[in-house]
């Protein structure tokens, strides 16, 4: 009887054992104890960031799956996904490494992509994005205390500490009290500048107050307005005339912009130098005329004769008064 009891419990420890060790095989190798059925995909990041065997495959917040393996690849790591049968997961779905809680508990997040794309066989790899890291938030977040803290302190110096000079304040109140002589004497000042202006004293005190000042103000301006108006009008005009002149039209532009006119004009100045230096020195009849003083004194010689011989005609009749004319003159 007691060899029986002996057999049974050794039986019983034996069996145990396999148990144990077959459910601390099952959990080292997946995580779970019983195998599961589905297809695999890989999602590759530069970082996991605390991604782990067996977290959660989550579309929606609705697990369709788990991570059953982290390996290295190449420049990067990869995450094993095992996939539930039924669940269909687009080619253009994008996997990322999401955080459940400020504890650190992540899952792996999956998008819905297209409802018309191709679904992930067995082996393929979906595409992924990079997310934010939590520690790396926290990390900045303790680096902006600490610069916020620094910042803090040096206002408080600045504020309320000591030094030579004492604080802002004290500097304040000493600016006050230095000036406050000039700063009541410009107070002044102001006062009677614009008790002056309230007035109608100066000329800004009279175009605050006087209306008609004000209207001619508004007139000479409308008159500026109007002349500027005008100018503009003449430089368009002067514009109009100036692109006329430059395509050659009227007589400005055929001189300017036409070669054969201008070479005539040329023609015709030389012409007119050449026969004002002929007179000027005196060739030709008009030339001599105008320089030579002989023949002026001999005209008026000739008149001074035909009027002595006018003057001895006296009663004379016309046939012996053009004898005694032609006489005298020759």
């Amino acid at each position: 009887m007691n060899n029986i009891q002996q057999t049974i419990r050794v039986g019983l420890f034996f069996v145990l054992g396999l148990a144990l060790a077959w459910i601390t095989f099952e959990s080292l190798n997946g995580g779970h104890l019983f195998k599961q059925s589905g297809y695999t995909i890989i999602a590759g990041f530069s970082n996991l960031k605390g991604l782990k065997v067996g977290d959660d495959v989550l579309m929606a917040g609705v697990k369709i799956g788990t991570v059953a393996k982290a390996q290295l690849g190449h420049q990067r790591v990869e995450a094993v996904l095992t996939i539930q049968p039924g669940v269909k997961i687009p080619e253009d779905a994008v996997a990322s490494v999401e955080v459940s809680s400020l504890l650190g508990a992540n899952y792996l997040g999956v998008s819905f992509g297209s409802p018309t794309a191709a679904p992930l066989k067995d082996g393929d790899e979906i595409k992924t994005k990079n997310t934010i890291d939590m520690n790396e938030v926290i990390a900045q977040l303790g680096n902006l205390g600490s610069k916020l803290e620094a910042v803090m302190g040096d206002i408080s110096k600045t504020m309320g500490g000591g030094g030579e000079d004492g604080n802002l304040f004290q500097k304040i109140n000493k600016l006050v009290t230095d000036n406050g002589p000039k700063l009541t004497e410009t107070v002044s000042n102001l006062q009677d500048i614009t008790a002056k202006i309230k007035n109608g004293d100066g000329t800004l005190g009279r175009l605050v107050n006087d209306a008609k000042l004000h209207d001619e103000l508004l007139a000479s301006v409308s008159e500026i307005k109007a002349a500027a108006a005008d100018a503009r009008t003449f430089m368009s005009d002067t514009k109009g005339i100036v692109a006329d002149v430059k395509s050659g039209k009227g007589a400005l532009g055929v001189l300017l912009y036409d070669d054969a006119t201008a070479n005539n004009f040329k023609v015709t100045a030389t012409n007119i130098r050449a026969i004002s230096d002929k007179l000027n020195s005196g060739q030709g009849t008009l030339g001599k005329l105008i320089s030579d003083d002989s023949l002026y004194l001999s005209a008026q010689s000739t008149m001074k004769k035909a009027d002595r011989a006018i003057d001895g005609l006296g009663d004379s009749g016309p046939i012996t008064a053009v004898g005694v004319v032609a006489g005298k003159l020759f």
